[in-house]
């Protein structure tokens, strides 16, 4: 497994990833962190993990 370009913590369950750098980007997308509480951008392999201790939200 290769080390992730850059790891992001975040406090939320649901993430938008546009790769950053404005035209030099990626489309943005939609990930969901899951049960897993970590995600990585299929375009820029960002890694987006939850943050210990946040509370992930929950579909009603």
């Amino acid at each position: 497994m290769t080390e992730p370009f850059e790891v992001i913590t975040v406090d939320i369950d649901r993430v938008a990833c546009d790769g950053g750098g404005g035209a030099l980007g990626h489309p943005k997308v939609y990930l969901n962190l899951g049960s897993e509480g970590h995600v990585e951008c299929p375009y820029c392999s960002r890694l987006y993990k939850l943050r210990e201790g946040a509370r992930p939200a929950h579909a009603h």
